[in-house]
């Protein structure tokens, strides 16, 4: 069986009609640059300094020039994506739920590659919270196409804290297709370039590196640094706190495979809000964080005092991150290394979040088993035994409560995302619970998670892990459904 994954296929005009939604590229415009009049989002080259050497990386700036976007209550994403980066991209609104056609893929086949030079409008209502944007297309992701897409609330610009956003990812020197061979032990990829699931045949079994803690396989690849805001804790981000000192940090994780603990150090911090979603208040001072997850930490620097954020890898002594630090208050060196590896990334934190707004109450329809599976030599990850491309879709109809119970027998962490919806947390390796409202969830090696959501946004969505590793060595599948009968 060929496992090589076709990022450019696109469903047929009749199969789309069947389905009974909108053909192919519906709801997404090319537009030339000269008559587009909607604010741009722009995805380029850029050069940052990592650990004092120049780094060549992808950048996704807003109409203010500066990484990321952030947009007021109520206020729709109308953007021109203009692609100056030299090849082609596409990038996924991570967090909202837009019409299938505009969700920023091109595996569902709605949407095709923007070339370089071309230009893409984007228009859908948004879903308020701290949310990400990132490119979902071959392995450019960990080149730091990735960046913050924060909607504020009337509740937010009412609140009395300063907001912060701390966004965090993994990085290498290394081109990620190189990183990717490393991992399956090869020389090299294919030439194309589009590292993604299905790399190689099954019949082809080949080595991957294996870093253990404890029973579980943790951490593929040894990056050269770990990134809060593009900085280093070698220099890292110093933000001086307004009057009062209350900060609302937004924090993401857009790591490309690296999970990490929050750390405030003595200082307590209030959960507030999971994957831009609010949850009823959990106090604490360190705090698990999946790829792809956010967290809202509402957290006190009084005066005369500094706060270090940081954020160390799971199973390795790495870290990064910030400085929250009060007027005239003098700034420590931080170490860059711990004493002790940090634990794996656990449910701790899951299981104490409650949603504000759960989903409404209502009786299953009907619940589906999502077995993840894989190993490390051949390095190969399923759903329901299925790679990518061999993917059997899960299917639903419109209008139902879904229920996925999501079992992991595989030896490593999957942080499973659902594009176009958000889901419900309620249960957790069996014991139901009330939590969180999120779309992307940890699930535990050798564990279990059930998720609730509405089949609420018609169309064919990726159901995927956000370890872009995992992802890469297929574990990606969709769910799909129509109207009714």
């Amino acid at each position: 069986m060929s496992l090589t994954l076709s990022r450019r296929g696109f469903l047929s005009g009749a199969a789309v009609a069947a389905a009974g939604i909108a053909a192919p590229g519906a709801g997404l415009t090319q537009v030339p640059a000269t008559q587009c009049f909607a604010p741009r989002l722009l995805v380029e080259r850029r050069q940052i300094e990592v650990n004092r050497k120049a780094a060549s990386v992808f950048g996704l700036s807003g109409p203010d020039g500066r990484q990321g976007l952030v947009l007021g209550p109520d206020e729709p994403f109308l953007f021109d994506l203009m692609n100056r980066s030299g090849g082609p991209t596409i990038v996924h609104w991570h967090g909202q739920t837009p019409p299938t056609m505009q969700d920023g893929v091109v595996e569902t086949g709605y949407e095709g590659p923007i070339e370089d030079g071309e230009n893409h409008l984007y228009d859908f209502a948004t879903r308020p919270g701290t949310h990400w944007m990132h490119s979902h297309l071959g392995l450019q992701e960990q080149a730091l196409l990735a960046a913050p897409l924060i909607i504020r609330t009337a509740e937010d610009l009412a609140l009395d804290a300063q907001e912060v956003t701390l966004f965090l990812h993994d990085f290498s020197f290394k081109d990620p297709e190189e990183l990717m061979a490393s991992i399956l032990g090869v020389t090299s990829l294919r030439p194309s370039g589009m590292a993604m699931p299905g790399l190689c045949d099954s019949a082809t079994p080949l080595p991957a590196r294996q870093v253990t803690a404890g029973d579980v396989y943790l951490n593929h690849i040894d990056y050269d640094a770990y990134l809060a805001n593009d900085r280093t804790l070698d220099d890292p981000e110093i933000v001086r706190t307004e009057r009062g000192g209350r900060v609302r940090l937004r924090v993401i994780n857009g790591a490309s495979g690296t999970a990490f603990w929050i750390d405030l150090g003595e200082a307590k911090g209030q959960v507030i809000a999971a994957d831009g979603n609010p949850v009823k208040p959990v106090e604490g001072s360190r705090f698990p964080l999946a790829q792809g997850q956010r967290l809202d930490i509402l957290v006190d620097v009084p005066p005369g005092t500094s706060l270090p954020v940081l954020a160390q890898r799971e199973g390795d002594r790495q870290r990064t991150g910030i400085v929250l630090a009060s007027p005239g208050a003098a700034i420590a060196r931080i170490s860059s290394l711990t004493e002790n590896n940090a634990a794996p990334v656990d449910l701790s934190l899951e299981a104490r979040l409650e949603a504000v707004t759960p989903l409404p109450v209502k009786k299953p329809d009907t619940k589906r088993q999502i077995a993840l599976a894989g190993t490390m030599t051949p390095f190969l990850w399923t759903i329901n035994d299925r790679l990518w491309a061999d993917r059997k879709a899960i299917r639903v109809d419109r209008g139902e409560r879904v229920l996925f119970e999501i079992g992991n027998a595989s030896l490593m962490a999957h942080a499973m995302h659902l594009h176009g919806h958000v889901f419900q947390v309620v249960a957790l390796n069996g014991q139901p619970l009330a939590g969180a409202v999120r779309d992307t969830v940890l699930v535990p090696a050798l564990g279990s998670v059930m998720i609730a959501f509405d089949a609420d946004n018609l169309g064919r969505w990726l159901f995927h892990c956000h370890n872009l590793w995992h992802m890469a060595g297929g574990m990606m599948t969709e769910l799909d459904y129509k109207y009714a009968a």
